[in-house]
């Protein structure tokens, strides 16, 4: 329970901070805006990147991934069922299917890992599931969805390769594969620009509150509600089904897989919606209510499960 308070701890903090600054105008009024270019052009690429490459890929071949891509794609696979019938678009509905789904492993996940899981490494399997996996895909989708289909087939077919988030986490992919190691003026200068990139998206998120009606209000309160639906509920509950149901996990393995599905949206899913300047008040208010809905919904599955 001390690591789920702790990590929610720290992120309310720098989101503070980012709101205060977005109502002293600090940073003027592209702040949002460069802080936002900065984590998804230069700090994010560069932070997965020396995430990866020093991760063991033995990782990703377990049971407990397996649960947690059939949950992902459970909850996203409602969404999108959604807002195919509602016609949302595909680009919002992209959002939408991300918020539903994709889970904060990183700065929140890490920290609750440590205090409740006891491990630090086992979000590695999810961390590397999303960035691997579910990131090119729905960038792919946004990258196609925003240009359309103009130009010609081998171009959009390289789209991933074109996407700093991507290249970032496919490199490091690559460099771990091979069993790579970096030389330490390469990977400490990129070790320090990553670190960036967490706090320019929380500080980013905390000053588009700035401003802002209550979420889950307004045209995009539906496409909110579910997703926060989905994701505070629904996508833990599936977790849990199918470790105990199909895959016989219990104890420590049954908590880990289902704390790591019950953590709230990311944080950087707004940072990709301000990218791409779709969504963005549907990921805004998804991020903020299934990161405080979130906070009791982990106090009892800790509880009940731990």
């Amino acid at each position: 329970m001390q690591g789920v308070l702790t990590g929610f701890a720290v992120i309310a903090v720098v989101i503070g901070v980012g709101y205060v600054i977005g109502r002293r105008g600090y940073l003027g009024d592209q702040g949002r805006e460069v802080l936002t270019k900065l984590a998804f052009h230069v700090a994010s690429p560069a932070l997965l990147f020396t995430t990866l490459a020093r991760t063991d890929l033995s990782v990703i071949f377990s049971s407990r991934l397996l649960v947690t891509a059939l949950s992902t794609a459970a909850a996203a696979g409602v969404f999108v069922a959604v807002g195919v019938v509602r016609r949302w678009g595909a680009g919002r509905t992209t959002i939408g299917a991300l918020c539903s789904s994709y889970v904060n492993s990183g700065n929140l996940g890490i920290p609750i890992a440590v205090y409740v899981l006891g491990d630090a490494s086992l979000v590695a399997p999810v961390l590397l599931f999303q960035l691997v996996g579910v990131t090119p895909v729905a960038l792919t989708i946004l990258d196609l969805s925003g240009k359309g289909t103009k130009g010609p087939l081998w171009r959009r077919l390289l789209t991933p390769l074109r996407n700093p988030i991507a290249v970032g986490s496919l490199a490091g992919v690559a460099v771990s594969a091979a069993e790579v190691k970096v030389p330490a003026p390469v990977l400490d200068p990129l070790t320090l620009i990553g670190g960036m990139s967490v706090p320019a998206v929380l500080l980013a998120f905390g000053i588009s509150l700035c401003g802002s009606t209550m979420p889950g209000r307004g045209p995009d309160r539906h496409p909110v509600l579910l997703s926060v639906a989905l994701k505070s509920v629904g996508q833990p509950a599936v977790a849990w089904a199918l470790a105990v149901g199909v895959f016989g996990l219990r104890g420590a393995q049954l908590l880990d897989v289902v704390v790591t599905s019950a953590l709230p949206a990311a944080q950087n899913l707004f940072t990709y919606a301000s990218s791409y300047r779709v969504g963005e008040r549907l990921a805004r208010d998804s991020i903020l209510l299934s990161t405080v809905i979130s906070v009791p919904v982990l106090v009892v599955v800790a509880a009940l499960l731990g």
